[in-house]
Order: structure tokens, then sequence, then C-alpha cells
């Protein structure tokens, strides 16, 4: 079985991403794989993780993790084969958050797949950017599909005036069609790599 992660990249009060992260797993429930049990799929919210900014004193590249919270985080990204980030865009880049718990493991992420689901005035594209070089690092394949919605197309909100109106995910009909592609993507890549994950993962 192919386990694939719905990463919750930001842990602001008030996100959108939660919405976004439903909706993703929701529509991967349709997806021919996921409902034949090959594939499954789970929301990794990082606010359920209470990452601080970086604190092992070791580099993650070694595995030796002195933290119980790093552990916790390991064991949890080890389980996954693959990866749908769910991420805004923050001046033109990912949040701090996703970087961070990004930085706190090296192993667990490789030889893995992973694809994109961006949101934000200009549909998050510019952080996916940084974002597929940030995962290049720690040696995850990253999908050419995307999706990506745009907040003034793709939710509607009661009162625009009010910036703490995290308004309501309203994708257009093609968004589904889009991430379904990306799951396709996703979910050979996985398969392709199987053979180097259970190799280990590579020396430091």
């Amino acid at each position: 079985m192919t386990r694939i992660a719905v990463i919750l990249g930001s842990t602001r009060p008030g996100r959108r991403g939660a919405a976004v992260a439903r909706w993703v797993d929701e529509a991967a429930g349709r997806h021919p794989a996921v409902k034949s049990g090959e594939v499954t799929t789970e929301v990794v919210d990082l606010a359920d993780f209470g990452l601080p900014l970086l604190d092992e004193p070791v580099p993650a590249a070694f595995g030796q993790y002195g933290k119980e919270h790093t552990r916790r985080w390991s064991e949890t990204i080890a389980s996954f084969d693959g990866f749908v980030f769910v991420t805004p865009e923050y001046n033109h880049s990912v949040p701090a958050a996703l970087k961070n718990a990004i930085d706190f493991l090296y192993g667990e992420w490789h030889n893995k797949a992973a694809g994109f689901v961006s949101y934000g005035v200009h549909g998050g594209t510019r952080a996916v950017e940084h974002l597929r070089l940030i995962l290049g690092e720690v040696k995850i394949a990253t999908v050419a599909s995307q999706v990506a919605l745009p907040v003034f197309t793709e939710f509607t909100f009661s009162d625009l005036t009010d910036p703490t109106d995290p308004g309501v995910l309203t994708p257009g009909e093609h968004q589904e069609p889009a991430l379904l592609k990306m799951l396709d993507e996703i979910i050979a890549w996985a398969g392709a790599l199987k053979p180097l994950r259970e190799a280990g993962p590579s020396s430091v």
C-alpha cells in the first residue's frame, strides 16, 4: 500500500489551509487507487506537532534526534511514501513553519514523491517555486503537475473588508481533475522509487 500525507504547511490562526487540506483529502478519496485501497491519504497538520525553531544539536543528516518532538515528527514522516504539500505564499516563499519542519529531518524524506496545492493572492505559485528547490535538497522527487488556488477566485467571502475572514473554499470545476492528475504522478513516482526507499536512506 502506498501512503500519502497531505501536509498542512501553515500554522497561522485563521489559516485557509485547513479547508484546503480537507478538500485535498476528500477529493483524493475519489481517485481510483484510493477507492481500491491501493493508496491511502492522511492529513498531517504541522500545528499538531508543536515543533519549535530547530533545536536539535546534531544536524538532521545524522539522524540522531535528542528531542521527543523530533522523534515523533520523524516517525510520522518516515511512515509515508509520498506527500501533497498544502502551502500558502508568504512574501514570495513558504511559511517559516513549513521550512522549519522540513529542516528537522533528512533521511525520512529521501526517495519519496511530492506534489503541491498552493493558495494565495497569486495562487501561491512562487511559494511552490521555492519549495521545489528545498525538497530537492532532501531528495524528494517533485512532480510537474500542481494545483494553484487564487484566493479571489477559489474562495468566497462574506465581507471582503474583514482581513480575519478566511472565506469558504469554492474550487472551480477544473481543480479536482487537476488534483487527481497530480495524484497519478505522485503515485507513479512513489512506486518507482520504492526500491530506493527499501534500500534505506542515503549516507551523509
